[in-house]
């Protein structure tokens, strides 16, 4: 009702002014209880969004938390699976440890095996995802190599003797980046076969320096090695000496009942350990390059380069850039083979069979799938482990294992040792040639080029589809 002037407006007024503003304290409340609840359904919205990301990555990445499972628990595996003792079964004596032992790759192959992991993953890095093949590539794996020795031996010109190896790895990969973009900028004017011959003709051309670089060691066809003063390159956070650890086959840190757990690692063991960690930080950056913008224009420039040209790419400039990439991992990797090893000769590192050698295992583990050359080294390792002179090898099994008159018996003049002395004992290359010729007639995209043919694509975004068929 309309209120007059004369009515009071404390009686009157206030009264219905009272009564109309009652039910919208309510409403008020009823927002305020609805806002309320809102924010709660989308708090647990939100978390429920959260553990479905989290669950969402965990089996995106599935095949990568299995692989590098697989090789942390691996030392633990292998040394329980060797330590089996012998059964006596009244007819014979069965030894599960010595055949697991044979059949194993031991610690130092499966150190080895990573460094050729990693340089053949920067190898494929540039080869498989551009198309233009680095036969000289072991120039920067040499260069990562002897950077780090003599770095530490004080021979590197504003460089301390004491600089951690962490920094002098990255500066030494840093410069093999720079000196590819030297070599590429004349390599790149070519393609083909002509640029593999470029740049292996540039790698030649430094082996030869360094095979007569009296500076960097006193028999330079022997290479450096860390002096005794030198510090023992240490893996970890620099000039903080609880966050690293020290590596090497004779220097490396070992640790006695770790964390109050009773695992002892042996400096081998440990050596294998941080090595690896560098090794998988690596891949999973030159994993991100490959899925960036980046690495989409490297794809292209392999499908077509003239196609990736007219849209506009300055391809030049991204295969200078990828051409850099790969030289920085591979000096990586050289740097970490330099650092257990003790020393770095220019026939391990600098000569044109160590590009062979990536060469090889990329193309038996898959060329342009990045982990394919990992597989592929890791496969290379145990068949010259297992084929190996040394003990634990399948010729020092076989002699140990089978009976004399087995091994003695004579067949046209010749005996069943002779049989392993001349064909399996130190045998590891024939067999090796043998199967990446069989890996190229019949297996053209490697190990695991042919699993990824076969589930339709990556094993990543494969995988958890096939696992949850198979769950159902």
């Amino acid at each position: 009702m309309a209120i007059s002037p004369v009515d009071d407006p404390v009686s009157d007024g206030g009264a219905d002014a009272s009564a109309e503003t009652e039910p919208v304290t309510d409403k008020r409340e009823t927002r305020k209880g609805v806002s309320a609840d809102g924010d709660e359904q989308q708090d647990r919205t939100r978390d429920g969004a959260d553990r479905h990301w989290v669950g969402q990555y965990l089996r995106d990445h599935l095949s990568h938390i299995a692989v590098v499972a697989f090789f942390v628990l691996y030392p633990g595996l292998s040394a329980a699976l060797a330590g089996i003792p012998a059964l006596d079964i009244g007819i014979a004596t069965v030894d599960p440890g010595a055949f697991f032992d044979a059949f194993l790759p031991s610690m130092p192959f499966m150190i080895a095996m990573l460094f050729l992991g990693l340089f053949a993953m920067s190898f494929d890095f540039i080869s498989g995802y551009t198309g233009y093949l680095s036969f000289g590539h072991a120039a920067f794996y040499g260069i990562g190599a002897y950077f780090v020795v003599m770095a530490a031996n004080g021979l590197i010109p504003g460089i301390p003797q004491g600089t951690p190896f962490v920094l002098t790895m990255v500066i030494g990969a840093t410069i093999a980046f720079l000196v590819a973009l030297a070599i590429g900028a004349v390599s790149f004017r070519l393609t083909g076969v002509y640029f593999a011959m470029i740049t292996l003709g540039f790698a030649q051309v430094m082996y030869e320096l360094i095979r007569s670089w009296g500076y960097a060691a006193t028999n330079p066809t022997e290479g450096p090695s860390f002096a005794g003063e030198a510090p023992t390159p240490e893996i970890g956070v620099p000039f903080v000496d609880s966050l690293s650890v020290a590596i090497g086959r004779l220097g490396g840190d070992s640790f006695d009942n770790l964390l109050g757990l009773g695992i002892d690692l042996s400096s081998t063991v440990t050596s294998y350990y941080a090595i690896g960690l560098v090794v998988l930080l690596s891949y999973f950056a030159m994993q991100r390059v490959i899925h960036s913008p980046f690495g989409q224009v490297m794809i292209a420039i392999r499908e077509n380069e003239e196609r990736a040209e007219a849209i506009g790419y300055n391809v030049f400039w991204y295969k200078m850039g990828a051409f850099g990439i790969s030289a920085f991992f591979a000096a990586i990797a050289g740097a970490l083979f330099a650092a257990f090893r003790g020393s770095a000769s220019p026939d391990d590192t600098f000569y044109f069979l160590v590009t062979a050698d990536a060469l090889i295992v990329t193309i038996i583990g898959g060329i342009g799938t990045l982990a394919g050359p990992f597989f592929g080294s890791f496969f290379f390792e145990s068949l010259e482990d297992i084929l190996s002179s040394q003990q634990g090898g399948l010729a020092p099994y076989l002699r140990e294992t089978l009976p004399d008159g087995l091994l003695g018996a004579d067949v046209a003049g010749i005996t069943f040792l002779d049989v392993i002395n001349t064909a399996v004992d130190g045998r590891a290359p024939l067999y090796l040639g043998v199967i990446f010729v069989l890996f190229v007639l019949f297996v053209p995209n490697g190990i695991l080029g042919t699993v990824r043919d076969r589930l339709g694509g990556t094993v990543a975004n494969r995988l958890p589809a096939h696992l949850e068929r198979y769950r159902r």
